[in-house]
């Protein structure tokens, strides 16, 4: 395996942060020391950070306040600090969002988790915080360099994990309740009814038809997937529709602004079941949205500096 360097972006590090809390020196520094090292000799991941909108769990953007993912694994699973209620917003836990429904309190802390590195204490749906076999592994460098920081909070041991909320359980609550509230929200169901003629013709529980839409200003273009990206007789009618659940949301968590990209799923009961995108510029008639629009629903609905995509900015 050629020695394929770590990608590193603390741009992006530093964006995944809620506002107000800014990336801890030592993961900075980690990324410092990660720089031009093979990838896989600590673990095979990126420091790349991003959004829980992104990351591996249903309905994610509300908790862009609650999340820091500030590493990604090759199986799109995603690594970074978890700011739940009642937990230490200087030092919160560590948490793995892992793309097959793996859900886990990794460590107690950055430094925990760094220690958890260096001794390769990963292993089954973890298996990427792992060295590669491929690759020479840095591990022992990685604690050397570590017990020549300066000496902070001890580490908190492994037996006292258990103190700490349950995070799976927080993941699985979360989906199940926002499934239920689109399940049972009033513009969803009306949205469903609308496109009745379009429900799936397969007899599966999670068979479904997709649908993207696109929101930007006065700008608007939705399309079912049938064998890619098609028009369809309803879009036009159902637009009002779209742009009052926009705005609802935005009355919801104002800090999220306006999202410009939806897909979701029409399922055979009738259900819809969305993902919404706050950050993408979509193509609308085959063009980039037009940034001017785009500036106007910024100006009408502000977001906090970090949250404005770079496109945007």
């Amino acid at each position: 395996m050629s020695e394929t360097p770590y990608p590193i972006d603390l741009d992006s590090i530093r964006g995944a942060f809620p506002p107000g809390i800014e990336a801890p020196p030592l993961l900075l520094d980690f990324a410092g020391w990660l720089n031009g090292r093979a990838w896989g000799s600590v673990g095979c991941f990126s420091l790349q950070g991003q959004f829980s909108d992104q990351a591996p769990i249903f309905d994610g953007s509300p908790l862009r306040d609650r999340f820091a993912l500030f590493m990604r694994l090759p199986d799109g699973s995603a690594v970074g600090g978890w700011y739940g209620a009642g937990l230490d917003r200087d030092d919160p836990p560590i948490v793995g969002l892992g793309s097959e429904g793996d859900y886990e309190l990794l460590a107690p802390s950055l430094d925990a988790l760094l220690a958890k590195l260096t001794a390769q204490q990963f292993d089954k749906a973890w298996h990427d915080l792992r060295p590669h076999d491929e690759v020479e592994p840095q591990t022992v460098e990685l604690a050397q360099w570590l017990a020549r920081r300066p000496t902070g909070e001890p580490v908190p041991s492994e037996d006292g994990v258990f103190e700490l909320p349950d995070f799976r359980g927080f993941v699985e609550k979360w989906s199940r309740d926002r499934e239920e509230y689109w399940a049972n929200h009033r513009l969803m169901a009306e949205l469903g009814w609308r496109l009745a003629a379009h429900l799936p013709k397969g007899k599966n529980a999670w068979d479904k038809t997709h649908f993207e839409v696109a929101i930007v200003g006065k700008q608007y273009e939705a399309r079912v997937l049938s064998r890619g990206p098609q028009p369809f007789e309803e879009a036009a009618s159902i637009e009002s529709l779209l742009r009052d659940l926009r705005d609802e949301m935005r009355r919801a968590q104002p800090e999220l602004g306006l999202w410009y990209a939806m897909k979701f799923g029409l399922y055979a009961d009738g259900r819809v079941m969305p993902n919404f995108e706050y950050d993408v510029r979509p193509a609308i008639g085959g063009e980039p949205a037009k940034l001017a629009e785009a500036q106007a629903d910024l100006a009408r609905a502000p977001r906090p500096e970090r949250w404005v995509p770079k496109w945007l900015a």
